[in-house]
């Protein structure tokens, strides 16, 4: 009897130090939610319980000018375009950059963007890839663009990657064991007991999921959110495409960049994430004010590399 008392008094001090534990490599605990959206993570406790789906346009002219210009000076495309004007977005509303694990509300102490991309590799083999990238303070647009570059290099060498050797590992596990393992790796993620490097290497423990349809000619769909990791958005982008907008009460034809949003509505309320997806929006409308001059004779001090990509 006594054996069997402390045995039951080990397990439910492990219960209560499991359940107290808050921090988290990749967050802080937000101490005070309003009781609501406390709430929502036990009324919705899985991501796609609570995923809303909306759209924006984004005006297309200015972007597609001013990635033609840039690719005089550096490789530039829409998909890099797109990752820092989601970085300017977290930054100009950081509650967007918030995750819901456990049940509980965090805010992440980062910002990172997970892009997928097209692995075209030596042999021509061709294949979607996952990359994440994180914001580095000061870094400018060009900064950033070499270093995403970089990272689409290593992906497209014959090199097997962190995610393809996780893959490849996972792959040869028996269902019935691969089912548990899953099923481990969340309960360890729940109670806020995964390692930093397993957390890092993953593209699903990100700010914000980018999927550039676009660029192999396709519309956008709209995505759900998976229920792994800590993404609580997904932007997905379609090819440009024109559209009757309204201007100064006129009915005319543009061309706009079409982006579906999907979002987890635990994170914040609406208000907030508008603020974020609204500078999104401005940044691809207007690249030169947000992402550098590329003009050096323009008279600007901070022509070509020297505009942060963070325009306070």
């Amino acid at each position: 009897m006594l054996i069997a008392a402390v045995v039951g008094g080990v397990v439910v001090l492990a219960w209560v130090l499991l359940n107290c534990k808050t921090s988290r490599p990749d967050g802080t605990l937000i101490a005070r939610v309003h009781p609501y959206r406390m709430m929502l993570g036990h009324i919705m406790p899985h991501r796609d319980d609570a995923v809303v789906y909306f759209d924006t346009y984004a005006r297309a002219d200015k972007l597609l000018a001013y990635v033609a210009k840039a690719r005089e000076h550096f490789h530039c495309d829409m998909t890099h375009c797109l990752v820092a004007a989601c970085m300017i977005g977290l930054t100009r509303a950081p509650r967007m950059n918030r995750f819901v694990v456990g049940r509980r509300l965090y805010q992440r102490n980062h910002q990172a963007i997970t892009f997928s991309a097209k692995r075209v590799r030596k042999d021509h083999s061709a294949k979607l890839t996952a990359i994440k990238t994180t914001l580095r303070e000061g870094e400018t647009f060009r900064d950033l663009v070499t270093r995403i570059q970089g990272n689409i290099e290593v992906e497209r060498s014959g090199k097997e990657t962190y995610v393809e050797k996780e893959m490849n590992l996972l792959a040869r596990i028996p269902r019935a064991v691969m089912v548990r393992a899953v099923g481990i790796a969340k309960w360890l993620d729940y109670h806020n007991l995964l390692p930093a490097s397993f957390i890092k290497g993953d593209g699903m423990y990100t700010s914000i999921f980018v999927a550039n349809l676009g660029s192999i000619g396709m519309a956008a769909g709209y995505h759900h959110l998976y229920d792994w990791g800590t993404c609580p958005l997904f932007m997905m982008v379609g090819q440009v495409e024109e559209r009757p907008m309204a201007v100064d009460g006129q009915v005319v034809v543009e061309r706009v960049i079409p982006i579906r949003w999907s979002y987890d509505e635990r994170i914040d309320d609406a208000l907030n994430t508008r603020y974020g997806i609204d500078a999104v929006n401005e940044a691809l409308e207007n690249p030169e004010a947000f992402f550098g001059c590329l003009d050096p004779d323009g008279g600007d001090a901070h022509a070509l590399d020297a505009f942060p990509v963070l325009k306070s």
